[in-house]
């Protein structure tokens, strides 16, 4: 098993939260789609009710809860960002430089 994949791809995942929590603190409106969206979980079960309970409790600590969990570096927070209503928050491009960025990186190591 390689681990540099598995810490690459942990970084990429961090670095990618990290801009969607500095879009939170410019439009705090967007927790409101992301409520909306870990309740669509709930009522159609596209993500186990797990992850989904998980998330609605995050959410409903705030803005500040939410930012905190975003760019932490615990197991829970990277458990919790493998399955994020925050998905579309980021354009297609700012994702692409974010991952070309660590690839890059990563290249270097």
């Amino acid at each position: 098993m390689n681990h540099g994949n598995g810490r690459l791809c942990v970084e990429r995942s961090l670095a990618l939260h990290r801009e969607v929590a500095e879009r939170l603190r410019r439009d705090p409106r967007l927790l409101e789609l992301a409520k909306t969206r870990v309740q669509r979980w709930f009522e159609d079960g596209s993500a186990h009710r797990s992850w989904a309970t998980a998330w609605s409790e995050v959410l409903e600590g705030g803005l500040d809860e939410v930012v905190a969990l975003l760019i932490d570096r615990s197991e829970r927070a990277h458990d919790l960002r493998q399955v994020s209503p925050f998905a579309g928050v980021l354009d297609a491009r700012t994702r692409w430089e974010i991952l070309r960025r660590h690839s890059q990186l990563a290249g270097r190591a």
